[in-house]
Order: structure tokens, then sequence, then C-alpha cells
């Protein structure tokens, strides 16, 4: 049996007797590395009228099918053993019980078959005498009934009864109501129209009837009412034992005052701590807390007794009578000890170093728009401008005439202004004798309108042709929109600090190899990968298998191992521990992704256990109650040392790294614009000292004199640019 497959389905037959049958289910249930809910025994012959739950009540996982002949609930039955029960055992071996055996029923039916069938020949009133019989000496005087037979057969032959053969026809003819039901025997003197109850005998129930056979009907199953068997009561006056693990924030060593010594339970706190105190309440029960011996919770190793270490293995060799720790239910473990509902519900989850918030850019006003966006706007600029001068100049709209009769700024002479369009127009002029044509739209104007709408802000001249304004129209939308979205996510790029995490799922983790990740080394997570059948889980395992240092031996290593592979390294844990140390300092660790399965804790309890039942209800009384959340919260988030708040309120306004770009942008085209200035200056000094054929010094001076009087020589008609 050892070497079939521990955990599929075995059948066994046993054809033995009663007595034999209990020996060898009880001795095999308690053989805990052959396992027990695996296998469905099939008892053969009538053996399952004796009350096997009263044997086998403690060992509640076995599975069992079988026959009964005895019906409980036939009235002749009951009034059968209602005397049954009455009567002295020390007198009468077998009485005094509340059921009897499907041998002692027969036997029972037997003499009562024959008792019948003997009433009715001596009512018949036959001659009863026995004849004379072969071999001895005639006699006037017939032999007595109660002649002894001779029943010798070394002689070879035997003289069979006169009468037999008349009280074997009075016992076919038989007809009673027995405690094995309707007795009848048919022409060949064998029993027919009798009942066989098929009854089971399942996990935690008592034995039920599941189907019925008969000779006539044959096999004809019936709906089964699973009762489940009577619970334990809880002994008051004795200690519990409670195995537990040394966990945060579970269980943990309590620091003492100076001074004051803790003993008992009062040198550990924590959640299960806590926890135990309330069905410990509830129940009306004392405990005292253990420390599992090896600190594991509990994994399958044939080299310790009971093929279990851990507090899994505790329970089953009887050295603990509950466990309360962040122990998952699992089924492996379901198969030896007995768990109640869930107190905490979780699933796997990922644990990564929190990654260092980058520090924002001096460009970082730029990021709302991405740089293709970006381009794209300087390149619609410039097409933009370069349209709308060429729509001016083929537009007769665009056009004007202006006669320089002196109402003109001499200025826009000087400066050579090319919006001035006269083909005999002589320099240094301040009349000409034919008007002339202007334009405003030139190459520079074209790029000064396009900016100005770009930046919202409007410009001193408006194109009037029709061609001219539809450019305008749709550079308008244009700028709308793109204003509008840059504005939009600009509160967002700015007002948040954005951290850029590597992994956020399981399906990162799987599709890389860079950051490698690992679990508790033969944990229930551990087991969770090793069988799972999902593909992307499989590929996980694989990847794991194949190195096996990313394996922890403890969570402590795990999370030590996180902080320090500076984000090349992930753990796969169950979610409240993970959610517990993003919790505590330094608070350099993070959650993410979703559960990858969904489990529980439970408290566990030996199998049978008088506590199981009460437990379980106690646990649900206290999740429907509230206070299991309360506990969470108290030892999770209560006790936190990480400030979320002030990490959040700090985030809501903007610091100068945000903007800096903004600041250097304008420094520089301040400084860009004095640049330019400057070089005007000297070109126009130069190009004045050459018309006017005066030294580049004086020009210079007289240009200076012009900007810093704020045009009190022009004003006085001290033109320098004009002289002759």
């Amino acid at each position: 049996m050892e070497e079939l497959s521990r955990w599929s389905n075995k059948y066994v037959v046993l054809d033995c007797p009663t007595d034999m049958a209990k020996e060898i289910v009880v001795s095999h249930v308690r053989d805990i590395s052959l396992g027990r809910r695996t296998y469905h025994y099939l008892l053969s012959g009538l053996i399952m009228d004796d009350r096997w739950e009263s044997e086998v009540i403690e060992f509640g996982a076995i599975n069992i099918t079988g026959f009964r002949i005895v019906d409980l609930n036939r009235r002749p039955v009951k009034d059968f053993l209602d005397s049954w029960r009455r009567l002295d055992p020390m007198t009468l071996p077998g009485a005094g019980r509340d059921s009897i055996s499907a041998q002692a029923a027969l036997m029972y039916d037997a003499v009562a078959v024959l008792v019948e069938a003997f009433n009715k020949f001596v009512k018949k009133k036959i001659d009863r005498t026995n004849p004379k019989r072969p071999g001895t000496p005639s006699s006037s005087q017939p032999a007595n009934v109660s002649d002894p037979l001779d029943c010798n057969t070394s002689k070879g032959w035997v003289t069979p009864w006169e009468h037999g053969d008349k009280i074997s026809k009075f016992l076919r003819k038989t007809e009673i109501e027995g405690l094995t039901g309707q007795i009848r025997f048919n022409n060949d003197s064998r029993r027919h129209n009798y009942t066989l109850h098929v009854v089971e005998m399942t996990v935690n129930s008592a034995m039920v009837k599941v189907a019925e056979w008969t000779d006539e009907a044959g096999f004809q199953p019936i709906a089964a009412k699973y009762i489940r068997l009577p619970t334990q009561e809880i002994e008051r006056n004795k200690t519990y034992i409670v195995t537990t693990i040394v966990e945060e924030p579970y269980i943990m060593l309590k620091k003492p005052e100076p001074g004051k010594v803790l003993v008992g339970n009062d040198r550990f706190e924590g959640y299960c701590k806590d926890l135990a105190d309330l069905i410990a309440s509830d129940l009306g029960i004392k405990y005292e807390i253990k420390i599992v011996d090896d600190g594991k919770y509990g994994t399958e190793n044939p080299d310790v007794p009971g093929g279990w270490d851990g507090m899994v293995g505790e329970l089953i060799r009887k050295e603990a009578d509950i466990a309360i720790a962040s122990m998952t239910i699992t089924s492996e473990r379901e198969r030896v000890i007995d768990f109640s509902k869930p107190f905490m519900s979780l699933g796997i989850s990922i644990m990564i170093k929190k990654p260092v918030k980058q520090k924002p850019g001096v460009f970082s006003f730029l990021n709302p728009l991405s740089k293709e966006i970006w381009v794209c706007v300087i390149f619609s600029y410039i097409g933009v401008s370069i349209v709308l001068f060429i729509v001016s100049r083929f537009s007769p709209y665009e056009w004007r005439v202006i006669k320089l009769n002196g109402g003109v700024d001499p200025a826009m002479t000087a400066r050579g202004d090319p919006s001035l369009q006269h083909p005999h127009s002589q320099p240094g002029s301040l009349h000409a004798p034919n008007p002339c044509m202007a334009n405003d739209f030139s190459i520079l104007n074209s790029l000064w309108f396009s900016l100005g709408a770009f930046m919202q802000q409007g410009c001193d001249i408006s194109p009037r042709s029709m061609s001219g304004r539809i450019v305008g129209c749709v550079w308008w939308f244009f700028t709308l929109i793109i204003i509008s979205s840059y504005t939009a996510n600009l509160a967002a790029f700015l007002t948040v600090e954005r951290m850029v995490t590597p992994i956020n799922s399981a399906e990162d983790l799987a599709s890389q190899t860079e950051v490698q990740y690992g679990t508790l080394h033969h944990g229930s997570t551990w087991d969770f990968f090793r069988k799972s059948q999902i593909n992307l889980y499989s590929k996980m395992w694989e990847f794991m298998n194949s190195r096996k240092h990313v394996f922890v031996n403890t969570y402590d290593e795990g999370i030590r191992r996180v902080r320090q592979s500076k984000g090349k390294y992930a753990l796969l844990i169950e979610s409240p521990k993970n959610d517990y140390v993003n919790e505590r300092e330094p608070c350099d660790t993070m959650k993410v992704g979703r559960h990858l399965d969904v489990k529980g804790f439970g408290v566990a309890t030996p199998i049978g256990s008088p506590l199981r039942s009460k437990i379980n209800l106690s646990v649900l009384t206290l999740k429907e109650g509230g206070e299991l959340e309360k506990l969470k919260n108290r030892w999770w988030y209560d006790r936190t040392e990480c400030r979320h708040s002030d990490k959040q309120d700090s985030r809501n306004e903007l610091s100068l790294s945000n903007v800096a770009g903004i600041f250097y942008i304008l420094i520089g085209g301040l400084l860009l614009a004095l640049a330019v200035a400057l070089l005007e200056f000297c070109y126009k000094s130069h190009t004045e000292a050459t018309r006017a054929k005066i030294p580049l010094s004086d020009a210079m001076k007289a240009k200076a004199r012009l900007t810093i009087g704020g045009g009190r020589d022009f004003d006085n008609g001290r033109w320098y640019g004009l002289q002759s």
C-alpha cells in the first residue's frame, strides 16, 4: 500500500469476522503514514449490525461501507433490544448492549423457527414412536420416541428418523417475523424474500443507510440522511496544550518590565495569543502555550514518529491539543488533522523592495507630452507660419497702399522695413513720389503671429483674406486642444511623485530573469507552486526549482534578502505577513500585484477531538461579531511604524525642482534677447556710420545717446541717421 499513490482513492475489501475487521481498520488508521481519508473499506458479510461508532468514533476520518440485516426501526427489534439491554452482561455475555450482532440475531431467529416448527408438529398429534430398527430383535412393543437415535456412521449406515421428513416440511412452511426480518423458505429449503441494508460510515458521520438489496428486486439506492457523530464533552478541569510558533505578529515574546519576571502565557503576545484568549473564554477552558520544538509548521517526514513534523506532528502524536498559529489549511494536513473554519483569509502575494523615488528633472514640465508630440508641435508651428506667409503673398486682400508723404514713421524707412515695397524709393529719403505697397505678413511676422496664437496671447496683426483666416482658425483650434491637454496632464505629472516599479504582477516575474524570486522552503506556498497545473505558476516553479538558492528557510531570511538585494529579489509570501512587514521600519518593502490564490489560516486539532466543533463555532462567532477584524487592525495597522499621512501631504504641493526648467528657459530667453539687442545695436550703428560716412564710434555714441535719452534727440529733429 505504501507503494501506491498516497493521495489517490483506494478501495479495500475485508472478508473477515467483525472483531478482526475492527482491529484491522483501527490499527490501519493509526498508522498515519498511510493516510486515512483516501481509503474506503468494503466489509463483506453481515458485520455492520454491531455499533461501529462506539469503537471508531475517535477515528472520524475513515470511510466504511457494509451490510446489515437487523433493521433497528422495526418494532420487534426495538422490543427485543429493550429487554436485551436490561440483561446482565456478566451472566449472559453479549447482553446489556444497545445492539446485537447479525450472528446472534440469526441464531435467535433460527431457534424461533425451530420452536414454531415443533409446535406445529406437536399440534398435529402425529405418532411419534420409533419403528423397529434393522438388526434389532423383534418386539411386540414399539420403541418410545424418547429412545436415542443411533447416529453412529462408523457402521456404514444410518437409520433416518421416521418423523424427520415431516419436521423438515414444517420448517419449510414456517413463516415468522424475526429480528432479521420476514422469514420464509422455498421448496429448496432456502430463505427468500429477505432484505439486506447497505450502510455507510463517512468522514465525521454516523452510520446511515444508503441502499437496500432484496433477492427479488435487487439493489435499490435510497437518499441517505447523514448524521454527524455525537460530540464528546469538553473536560472543564483539564489544561489544554496549545502549540504554536514564534512569528510576528502572531506570537511574539513579550519584553518584561524592569524587575518583573513573566511566567506562563504572560510571556507571549500577539494576534494568536489574543485569539487563544477569546476562544478559551468562549469555551470556558484553561490552556497553556507551548512553542513547537522543531520550529516548523508541519510537513511529511518519515523519519519522525507519526510521519509528520512540526505542529502537525505534535497534534498527531497527541503531544498538543490545539494548534493556533499562522498555519495554512491544506488538503494534505486536513487528511491527518482537523481544522476549524478559517479565522483569516489570505493569498500568496509578491513582496519587493520599494523603489527609490525618482527626483523630478529640471525639465519635468515637458513630461505631460511625449517627445514625439513636442517635435510635431514645432514642425506644425513652422509649417503654419510658412503656409500663412504664402497665402498672404498670393492673396490680393493682404496687400495695402501706403503713401510716404510725411505721414509714415521715418523710423520705418530707416529700419528698411520690407513691407514697404517701392522700386524708386531711395535710402535716406523721407519722401517718395509714388505710393508704396505693404503686406503685414512677412516671414517674421507670420512666425510671430503663429507664436502669439500658440501662447494664447494674440498679436497686433491679423489676416484679412479668407485663406489667411482659415489658416488662423485651424491653428487656433489646434493650439486649443494641445494647450488644454497639456494643462490637464501637467497637474498629475508635477504633483505626484511617481515610483517606477520593475515588477507589478506574477506575469512580470515569469517573463524576466533579472529579478529572482523564491519562497519559504517546504511551506504551503512552495507546495502550491510545486503542484500547480496553471502554466504561469508551473513556469515560475521551473525557474525557482532550477535555482535552489532562491528558497529561504525562514520568512525573516527572505525579508532580509529582499531588503539587501537592491530590487533584484522578490519574495512570494502570504499576504498578512506581507502587509505587516510593509508597516515596519525601515518601510522599504511593498506588496505588488494581486493574490495568486485564496486560502485561510485555521485552528487545528487532532482528528476526533471534542474541541473541534466547539472551536469552529467560536471562530464563526468571533468573525461575525467583528472581533477578528479588530484584532487584525490592532496588530497590523494600529502599530504601524511608517508615516503615510506625511508623505501624502508632501505630494500635494510643488517643489522648486519640479519647475526649475521654466526659470532656466526664462533666464536663457532674457540673456538671448540682450545678446540679440546688442548685435542689432552694433549692426545698426555700423550701417548708419557707413551711410553717413562718420566714424563707427561716433555713430555708436549717437545711438547710445538716443537710447539713453529716450528719443529726445529725435524729438528735437536731430536724427543722426538721416544727415546729408
